[in-house]
């Protein structure tokens, strides 16, 4: 059986893909608006890792909605768990897709879909949703990267990633200039995978 894992290239969706290989085979998908190559990002990342990868494109009208619900906000929660929920169900809706696989951890807060969200999704699409590391805590799953993955780790702003906020920062960028950057997001560690230990 297939499973298609969410993928940004971060520890956390590669871990996933790790944690269910035994079990499925494995397919990396990378959500897009098209607006940066973070496609391209992470299929080098996938490529390290061994595994299948493909980008899915998203409809541009919901970073639109995104954009206006950060500057509504002020901060990018409800934004990037919007892109994140519009991701889940265009990923779910694929003729040849019956297991969507989530890197979310027991303690995210971004992204993540409420427990009604996931139910509907399965319940209406037909699809499995598992989130393997629902259970970790992120010391957990540091230890478990520490054994098996191979990272860059630094600020939001400086690592290669290709998940949500990548697109939504250029956007915001491209509408409100560089400034606004720093307002809305904040300061925060994210990782890019760059090989895989055997």
């Amino acid at each position: 059986m297939k499973a298609s894992v969410l993928f940004s290239g971060g520890k956390d969706s590669s871990l996933s893909a790790i944690l269910l290989e035994p079990f499925f085979e494995i397919e990396l998908v990378t959500c897009t608006f098209g607006l940066l190559p973070v496609g391209e990002v992470a299929r080098k990342a996938a490529e390290r890792l061994g595994f299948a990868h493909r980008a899915l494109e998203l409809d541009r009208q919901v970073l639109e909605e995104a954009n206006d619900l950060l500057i509504r906000d002020g901060f990018p929660r409800s934004a990037i768990n919007h892109i994140h929920h519009a991701a889940v169900e265009r990923l779910a809706c694929e003729k040849d897709v019956s297991v969507v696989v989530d890197g979310v951890r027991r303690d995210d807060r971004v992204p993540v879909l409420t427990i009604g969200q996931s139910r509907s999704i399965e319940d209406r699409l037909g699809i499995k949703y598992i989130c393997p590391l629902k259970g970790y805590g992120r010391s957990a799953v540091d230890l478990l990267v520490s054994k098996y993955l191979i990272i860059d780790e630094g600020q939001s702003s400086e690592v290669i990633k290709a998940d949500y906020e990548t697109e939504l920062r250029e956007i915001i960028r491209q509408r409100h200039g560089e400034y606004m950057i720093g307002k809305l997001f904040p300061s925060h560690v994210q990782s890019y995978v760059i090989g895989r230990k055997k």
